[in-house]
């Protein structure tokens, strides 16, 4: 493998008996780059993770991780990556400190190095006066940052995070991506597992997992400019009406809400006037039709809805 990739995964699988949890997936990620692996709850990202972390064996295909082969130098790999889990693999009866020096010890940072690195882990997870308190007694977002510092203690060159802003508040979720740049600044490699849309926008390339396969891999601006037809935004009285409406006219791709509005995929621009027309002559008042941009999830969703035509379509034949 090259030494310029962090993770190199090719045709990746894990069957558990007649399941399969991750379908041939195969992707890399360049040294010091943020990997986002997208998708909704079960589409197979933590299996993933745990193949390259070295915890799982799988069924087929490959993989290295800093180099190293998954199937033959989990150990290898274990000591050269930082692992934080949605969870906050932290110990509620420990202080912050407690817990910093406890996860240093436990992944071998040498006693002359441990006091200057643990306060330079509590002046970057702005933790600094928190350091005798109680981790049970932290928000949620202050754990968030204790359990990140705690996985990477050890300087690791390859960090992954699986879920790792799951119920933490908007603003904490964005303060939390800008500590991970600065890591990558510094040339740590993250792979990092979500299912919020938003947060693709942070990483270098992204990887959308559904149902244990990969089914689009590039950068978000890429993603963006191979959407499919045009997208317009529809704000009118009775959506859930209108979405019924719309979705009955053949050259309408996808239909999706968002919040009191709809997003309405369509081949051209030119039927902008017919969306119109088909939503006022149903009675329902038009409010404004306007053109936008496609969004990570409207990608998402209108990827989504191609593989369940598909397999409706094989399921048929």
């Amino acid at each position: 493998m090259s030494n310029e990739k962090a993770i190199e995964a090719i045709q990746l699988t894990k069957k558990f008996g007649d399941f399969t949890a991750v379908n041939q997936v195969s992707f890399e990620i360049p040294k010091g780059e943020i990997f986002g692996l997208l998708g909704p709850n079960g589409a197979g990202k933590t299996t993933t993770i745990r193949m390259l972390c070295g915890i799982l064996e799988p069924t087929a295909g490959e993989a290295h991780v800093m180099g190293y082969d998954v199937a033959k130098h989990s150990e290898e790999i274990k000591q050269r990556i930082g692992y934080m889990s949605q969870k906050f693999s932290l110990y509620d009866d420990l202080t912050v400190y407690e817990n910093l020096d406890f996860y240093a010890n436990l992944y071998g940072v040498p006693r002359e190095k441990l006091k200057p690195r643990l306060a330079e882990l509590i002046e970057m997870a702005g933790l600094r006066g928190h350091e005798k308190q109680l981790s049970s007694g932290l928000s949620g977002a202050w754990r968030q940052r204790l359990a990140l510092a705690c996985a990477i203690v050890h300087e690791p060159p390859m960090l992954f995070l699986d879920e790792p802003t799951a119920g933490v508040d908007p603003v904490s979720r964005r303060e939390f991506w800008e500590m991970i740049y600065q890591l990558a600044g510094q040339g740590v490699s993250v792979l990092a597992t979500t299912h919020y849309m938003d947060e693709a926008e942070f990483c270098n390339v992204i990887g959308m997992m559904y149902r244990s396969r990969l089914i689009a891999l590039s950068d978000p601006d890429s993603l963006r400019e191979g959407a499919i037809g045009v997208l317009f935004e529809v704000d009118c009285q009775e959506p859930s009406h209108a979405e019924l409406v719309l979705k009955d006219l053949p050259f309408v791709l996808d239909v999706a809400a968002h919040g009191v509005l709809l997003h309405v995929q369509v081949a051209s621009e030119k039927q902008k006037a017919e969306l119109e027309q088909t939503l006022q002559s149903s009675g329902i008042i038009v409010e404004r039709i306007e053109r936008v941009l496609p969004s990570l999830e409207d990608i998402f969703v209108s990827l989504v809805d191609q593989e369940n035509r598909q397999q409706i379509r094989a399921d048929k034949d």
